[in-house]
């Protein structure tokens, strides 16, 4: 909240706001067909005078929310669609892509493209990792037809599992940490859980909802329609060399970050901060587009200036994305600034229910609330965390609850989530059908992903 605001409307009253704002979000949006952005940004402002934030302040809060969400999204968004666009036209797409079906065939492709998203999707966020494999989506959906969601959906879903489920993404650290939980522990629990999640609630579900939304496949991460067909395009273990690139920079991270948890290095030290800093993710990407330019691009025999204006196409068609997901981090940040998301928390956190199910609900909630699934993964450990410290809950059964948190923070992605907006606009849906594809993933993702963490809960002795 904003320094010296108190809240003094009630719970109910909150609640209120936050579902007239989400019903007069869809009304601009689906009926009169408001473009989205102009709908959130106006949404938000108005959310804000309605809940009392003060009239100094409400710039503030605006700015902070959609800035913070463009800081985490923009660049990844940006450094990914510049890979993509030269994987795309050097005709890497399409090798990488041919060689998946001669090696699953045809009908297990969405099969293959989803494990595949499982296995970047340890070291790399959801957002990067969803950029960087959508040239070969929509390139295999190109040559196999079925629609785009029949092959994005399992992508997509596999890494929202992997980021909300498993270490060392920053929902499950941070909580693991607030809770006493142990990383390795659960790291374990975490993909025993998001495996048969992502296969049930995600791949299946994919090829049903595939089969009854069948949309086309988008033109805009190749900048349009292909422009040239290289006579010798890159081989498929070029492709994925290049793709792997930015993950295995990224999870050199993992590995400092392991290293400082256990005493062998010092966290202070200049040589360790210099190796994170070149390591994070958007620095990661900067140099595999670095690389990629100049394997796909230069050494193939392009020029400098076809090569820029190979980067420079692939960013236009991505700015009403980057747009659009900073402005759901704008109303994201205005329902947290308000106190929409703690009314939520308190209202359920003396329901007295079973502490595994009263932090899934608080988890859900909050995530319906302000929509980022890291912050109601977070929000939601801290405010069990006296009840897990008076009950003494360590080892497997801790990590258990940690996943269950992490289920309901994914669940009823609706219009305040930034990645309902990154989905719905890379795979060209409109709102209601991604109300009715992506929301729905998500609510199964959750839903299955909670029933797991009770059956081990109770396995485990908890």
């Amino acid at each position: 909240m904003p320094e010296g605001f108190q809240q003094t409307l009630g719970a109910g009253s909150l609640l209120a706001i936050a579902a007239g704002a989400i019903a007069l979000l869809l009304v601009l949006i689906i009926q009169f067909r408001i473009h989205a952005f102009i709908a959130l940004v106006l949404v938000s402002l108005v959310t804000a005078f309605v809940a009392g934030l003060p009239s100094g302040a409400v710039l503030d809060v605006l700015t902070s929310g959609f800035g913070s969400t463009l800081a985490s999204v923009a660049l990844l968004v940006g450094f990914g669609a510049m890979l993509g666009r030269l994987v795309e036209v050097s005709g890497g797409a399409q090798t990488l892509s041919d060689a998946l079906i001669a090696k699953f065939g045809e009908e297990r492709a969405p099969l293959a493209l989803g494990i595949a998203a499982l296995v970047f999707g340890f070291p790399i966020f959801f957002d990067a990792g969803l950029v960087v494999m959508l040239p070969i989506v929509f390139s295999v959906a190109r040559r196999l037809g079925g629609g785009v969601l029949r092959y994005g959906l399992p992508v997509a879903g596999a890494f929202s599992c992997m980021h909300a489920f498993v270490p060392p993404h920053p929902g499950p650290v941070a909580s693991a940490e607030l809770l006493g939980a142990d990383i390795g522990i659960l790291t374990i629990v975490g993909l025993i859980v998001a495996v048969p999640t992502w296969f049930i609630a995600s791949y299946l579900y994919g090829l049903w909802a595939g089969k009854k939304f069948q949309l086309p496949v988008p033109d805009f991460l190749s900048g349009g329609t292909q422009e040239e067909d290289m006579a010798e395009p890159p081989k498929p273990s070029t492709v994925i060399l290049l793709l792997l690139l930015p993950l295995a920079i990224i999870f050199v991270n993992t590995g400092l970050d392991a290293a400082r948890a256990a005493g062998m290095v010092d966290g202070e030290a200049g040589w360790f901060q210099f190796l994170r800093a070149i390591c994070a993710t958007p620095i990661a990407l900067l140099i595999a587009v670095l690389v990629a330019s100049y394997v796909l691009g230069l050494r193939r025999g392009l020029d400098k200036l076809r090569v820029e204006s190979l980067l420079n196409s692939s960013l236009g068609p991505v700015c009403a994305i980057i747009l659009i997901t900073g402005a759901g981090g704008m109303f994201g940040g205005v329902l947290r600034a308000t106190g929409i998301g703690d009314a939520l928390a308190s209202t359920l956190e003396g329901v007295g229910l079973p502490l595994i199910v009263s932090g899934f609900i608080i988890a859900l909630a909050l995530r319906v609330a302000q929509g980022s699934a890291t912050v109601a993964l977070i929000t939601a450990a801290g405010l069990i965390q006296p009840a897990i410290a008076a009950q003494g809950i360590t080892g497997f059964p801790l990590a258990a609850i940690v996943v269950a948190l992490a289920s309901g923070s994914l669940a009823l992605s609706h219009v305040n989530d930034s990645g309902f907006w990154l989905v719905g606009r890379f795979m060209e849906m409109d709102v209601k059908t991604t109300l009715k594809t992506w929301t729905v993933m998500e609510t199964l993702i959750g839903v299955v992903g909670f029933a797991i963490a009770c059956l081990l809960y109770v396995a485990f002795g908890g």
